[in-house]
């Protein structure tokens, strides 16, 4: 207990005495925070600094160390497929290239129904002049498709297609933006019915991804950070921000006859603090990603931990503060007929009601549904897509891309199979190149040999999609048979093979010989958090179950879709027979985190009824009924955010939203309306006998905790 007479303000928790700061200085707290998204702004813009760079896993990463270490760096090579065939066509494309100054060491090859031609060239200069290089070859390529019209003359290569990937990246992150937005905004002002307060979550959520996105720019020196990373960091922020200010402000509006202030203090003791437990829970998930060992997971377990942490902060400062200095004004712009204030959802309740008179019955029924959707993820076969996977054949490059593979299986993404001296020096002898020699009459399409430095590269077309079942037996055989009996008896020669089905095939089984570490720091964080925070051993236990039932469901669901190909047309992709190789365990420990947002706040509300004496039927029916509706409302934000994903053009983003979108919506439906009330109904005073104990003991902590 305090002594008498000590200031409410220094009362309570940490969260409610950083509200309290916050109401008595509303201005410092607005305005601390606006500068320090300033100061976020203002270091990203100014700060020197270079990118880190993304290093591969595995032996491909052995092979580009090697490479990184040269002085020069390998060239670009493109392809330009003439079908056709036509001898004409071919000579003066050759012609033309040659004499543009921006292709060298140019040769050709037939496909094995003759009917297709591939010229092979490589892009000259160095730096900025590549670019520029590349220009002018595609000028010369279309300069000879129109002198001949019957001909088509399809360019596709190292830079024309990675340029075609990030172009369309880019596109795909803003089309993200400008939807993401409006859905948002739509949802709070049916949930609020009014303009104010449905601006204020998403001013807050746009604060704090912008702050992030500036320190991003920094912790860029240091960890990589992708395009991929800035995507699923706007989501992110977009989500989690929105939904912790509407779970605040929720809260304040059911306190609402207290006063504005004191209906702020009641919020942060009981919504403020699942808030800063949610958050916390994230971030300590997200860091499992740090066993893999992978550096382009580091890039985004920093961004989320940044954007996670920054709408904690705003949601505990400058919301409490933004919502004293509004006032009754944070219903201004009221519309018609939306966002009643009703503190208790009806349906929730009778569902509530139905699931706890029979709780065995509707635990069956909802645990087999759950099962039974995750019986495809038997199945799942990690595969990350190559570039014509990856994207639709609308653009041109990648559909350049599949006729030569269709052609020429391989061709666009051959293996780099990296040759060095082990003692130092150069790498390059008559013994190796008759070593070399003897590799390649071993592989059945032409390879090319690239000196880099002191070093070699042999450019090994590997067959197939380049990521699919047949390249990766190749790379196999390539790499335990082939190279060993080959240059692998060369004495001093050290030699790895890279290049982008390496890299994909070393990133999939490095995340799955550490995968276990992974889900095993998630769970076991999982069920310590939970165990500080209600003091039950059957709490985290019942969550946990809960928490792999709806992932277990989302595999499922992610195998049934993209790996069969259920629902493809309609959401506009090919099926390429996998699911992307990291997305099982990212899905999981981001579920896991997010998720306990819900679990808490029902949790929470239930408990609350329950230690004030209320009986345990009735107090589950309540706690449902007064939490399930923002709970939901919540939900629909998240899966409205990651469902923008499905309309954009890769078809990892399309994963990832689909992925997110489902877990999120059973998650808050099924899992959170159902089964845990029938959960909570089968174990009865059971679940809350340790904390109750406690709770005679010390009543006065029981809010804080809620």
């Amino acid at each position: 207990m305090l002594p008498a007479g000590t200031p409410a303000h220094r009362r309570g928790p940490v969260v409610e005495r950083v509200t309290n700061w916050s109401l008595r200085h509303r201005a410092a707290a607005i305005l601390g925070w606006l500068a320090l998204v300033a100061l976020a702004w203002a270091v990203g813009a100014f700060a020197p600094g270079t990118d880190a760079r993304s290093h591969p896993a595995g032996d491909a990463g052995t092979g580009q160390a090697v490479l990184d270490r040269q002085p020069t760096r390998e060239p670009f090579w493109e392809n330009v497929l003439v079908q056709p065939r036509s001898p004409a066509a071919t000579a003066d494309l050759v012609t033309t290239l040659t004499t543009s100054g921006a292709a060298a060491d140019t040769h050709s090859q037939v496909s094995a129904d003759r009917r297709s031609e591939l010229v092979t060239f490589r892009i000259t200069g160095t730096g900025a002049e590549i670019r520029a290089s590349l220009a002018k070859a595609t000028a010369a390529v279309d300069a000879v498709a129109a002198r001949h019209p019957g001909v088509r003359l399809a360019q596709a290569g190292d830079l024309s297609v990675s340029g075609a990937v990030d172009k369309s990246i880019k596109e795909d992150i803003g089309r993200s933006e400008a939807r993401s937005l409006p859905i948002t905004v739509l949802i709070l002002l049916v949930v609020f019915g009014s303009l104010v307060a449905a601006a204020v979550p998403v001013l807050l959520a746009g604060t704090a991804v912008f702050a992030a996105f500036g320190f991003l720019s920094v912790v860029d020196n240091w960890i990589p950070v992708n395009s991929a990373t800035s995507a699923i960091t706007l989501l992110i922020g977009m989500a989690v921000g929105v939904d912790y200010s509407l779970f605040f402000l929720r809260r304040v509006r059911e306190e609402r006859a207290h006063g504005v202030d004191e209906s702020i203090r009641i919020a942060a003791r009981t919504s403020g603090h699942v808030i800063v437990v949610s958050g916390l829970t994230v971030v300590l998930c997200v860091t499992g990603l740090l066993f893999t060992g992978l550096d382009n997971l580091q890039g985004l377990t920093a961004g989320t931990i940044l954007v996670v942490g920054l709408a904690v902060l705003a949601a505990v400062t400058v919301l409490p503060a933004t919502l004293s200095l509004l006032g009754s004004r944070v219903d201004r712009g009221r519309i018609p007929w939306l966002g009643r204030r009703r503190t208790r959802s009806r349906f929730w309740a009778g569902v509530a009601t139905v699931v706890t008179r029979r709780p065995v019955l509707w635990s069956g029924l909802a645990t087999a549904l759950l099962v039974l959707l995750t019986l495809p993820a038997l199945g799942m076969r990690l595969q990350d897509p190559a570039p014509t996977e990856s994207l639709p054949r609308s653009i041109p490059v990648i559909d350049a891309a599949v006729r030569m593979q269709e052609a020429f299986p391989g061709v666009t993404m051959p293996a780099h199979v990296v040759l060095w001296n082990t003692r130092g020096g150069p790498v390059d002898t008559p013994v190796l190149r008759r070593a070399i020699g003897e590799l390649t009459a071993e592989v059945p399409r032409p390879a090319v040999v690239v000196p880099v430095g002191q070093a070699l590269v042999v450019r090994i077309p590997l067959g197939g999609t380049g990521n699919d079942e047949a390249a990766s037996r190749t790379l196999t055989t390539l790499r335990e048979t082939l190279l060993p009996r080959t240059v692998g008896r060369v004495d001093g020669v050290g030699y790895a093979v890279a290049g982008r089905t390496a890299e994909a095939h070393d990133f999939t089984a490095q995340v799955l010989d550490r995968a276990p570490y992974t889900f095993g720091f998630i769970l076991l964080l999982a069920f310590v958090l939970l165990l500080v925070v209600f003091r039950s051993v059957a709490v985290p236990v019942v969550s946990i179950l809960l928490n792999l039932l709806s992932a277990g469901a989302a595999y499922g669901v992610l195998t049934l879709v993209f790996q069969d190909g259920f629902l493809a047309p309609l959401l506009g992709f090919t099926p390429y027979g996998g699911v992307l190789g990291w997305l099982p365990m990212f899905l999981f420990v981001l579920l896991f985190g997010l998720s306990t947002d819900y679990h808490v706040f029902i949790l929470s509300r239930i408990r609350e009824r329950r230690l004030s004496g209320t009986p345990v039927r009735q107090a589950i029916v309540e706690g449902t009924a007064s939490s399930s509706g923002v709970v939901t409302s919540a939900a629909l934000i998240m899966t409205g955010v990651f469902s923008v994903f499905l309309s954009l053009a890769a078809i990892e983003y399309k994963m990832l939203g689909l992925g997110m979108a489902f877990a999120i919506l059973l998650d808050a439906t099924i899992v959170r309306g159902v089964l845990l009330p029938a959960a909570l109904a089968l174990f009865g005073d059971r679940l809350w006998r340790e904390k109750t104990v406690e709770t005679l003991k010390a009543p006065s902590r029981t809010l804080h905790l809620s």
